[in-house]
């Protein structure tokens, strides 16, 4: 279960009980610091605080704070937390990562700051991105209040619950590029009497894991990918192997021939990533048939290099020749290069592979990494002209 997972699952345990909560988000951050804007916190009167902002250095403190939104309301705030000084070590919170932190702290008791609670569960279950816009900072402007959103969705629907109109019709067109680019930002907007600023975040649905093979060193894949969250299914053709005794954390275990694609060809999207592990070369070989023209984007397959080009002359013989881009998201041998012996340091460095794929980086060391280990959030302030 992922970071959101646990936090939707614990506001709706809160409301059944009808337990006062309360949401921190990361909103902006410069320098180093330990999350990223978008990181979030749920707070339950009763003392729980699910997920983390920080390292733990933080969380007191918030939750100090929320406490007095969640008992006697009052509005969202956003709270700095600065530790460039040097005298933080000893005399603040003991960060000592020379980084700012901003948290909008608001209660979830208003309908308006719990509709991103809907919209990020209908994310996740519905497998498709979305994107939201919180306003965090207001600087001399008007019919805007800080904690109102924009939220948009995949198919293009937008819920607006910011007023001012100029600013919501351009952060709409911002979130567009957000969510296309599925890159989250900070954007800040300036107008003739003052400045706002924004979080514009994608919201990603889970990770949809396809592991082709029910064999024992399966099992800590599964259980590796469920622990990040992700939605895993198990695909095999022997029933004695797939069951949910030996897979109980898969969300779904499916039975089919490999030459026979139809029960599981539904699930080949964009987002998917796919692992073949079967251990039966003819059954790997039937399977990479289906998936190799699909739109995966990432295929592991299992097997040194020498078994894999006895793969691609096979399929050459039954007229499949794999393109330079399909080529580019299939990856054999399978995982990262961490001295994998065992099953369960084998599926480590299968699921960290995956991980650093589609994060876009190359799953090297972060010592050798030049600059900052984090994408830059910031983006150019915008100059807008109300009409």
């Amino acid at each position: 279960m992922n970071e959101l997972q646990h936090i939707l699952k614990a506001f709706a345990q809160s409301q059944q009980s009808r337990k006062l909560t309360a949401l921190a988000t990361v909103v902006q951050t410069s320098g180093s610091v330990y999350r990223r804007p978008g990181a979030r916190m749920l707070l339950v009167e009763d003392g729980q605080m699910i997920s983390a902002i920080s390292g733990g250095c933080l969380e007191g403190d918030v939750f100090e704070r929320a406490q007095s939104l969640m008992f006697y309301g009052g509005e969202p705030m956003v709270v700095r937390y600065d530790t460039t000084s040097g005298e933080d070590i000893v005399f603040g919170f003991g960060l000592g990562c020379n980084g700012v932190v901003d948290v909008l702290i608001e209660p979830l008791g208003d309908e308006t700051a719990a509709s991103q609670m809907s919209f990020i569960q209908e994310c996740l279950q519905s497998g498709q991105p979305g994107a939201i816009a919180t306003v965090f900072k207001i600087d001399g402007v008007s019919d805007i209040t800080v904690g109102s959103r924009l939220m948009l969705k995949w198919d293009g629907t937008v819920i607006n619950h910011i007023s001012h109109a100029v600013i919501a019709q351009t952060i709409e067109t911002d979130a567009r590029h957000v969510l296309k680019e599925k890159q989250t930002r900070v954007q800040s907007y300036n107008l003739p009497e003052g400045q706002v600023d924004v979080l514009i975040e994608v919201i990603e649905p889970l990770v949809p894991l396809l592991v082709f093979g029910a064999g024992y060193d399966a099992i800590p894949v599964v259980q590796l990918a469920k622990h990040l969250g992700w939605h895993v299914t198990v695909i095999d053709h022997r029933p004695g192997f797939l069951t949910s005794d030996r897979f109980p954390q898969a969300d779904q275990i499916l039975w089919c021939e490999p030459d026979d694609p139809h029960s599981y060809q539904h699930l080949l999207t964009p987002q998917t990533v796919a692992v073949v592990m079967t251990h039966h070369y003819l059954s790997d070989l039937e399977f990479l048939k289906t998936l190799i023209p699909s739109p995966v984007r990432y295929l592991g397959v299992l097997g040194p290099k020498r078994r894999m080009q006895k793969l691609w002359d096979d399929l050459a013989k039954d007229n499949i020749f794999v393109t330079v881009e399909q080529k580019q998201r299939i990856y054999n041998p399978v995982g990262l290069d961490i001295a994998a012996e065992t099953p369960q340091e084998i599926a480590l460095s299968i699921v960290a592979e995956i991980q650093a794929v589609i994060g876009g980086r190359r799953g090297s060391c972060l010592r050798d990494r030049l600059g900052s280990i984090h994408s830059s959030l910031e983006q150019p302030c915008l100059t807008l002209v109300s009409s």
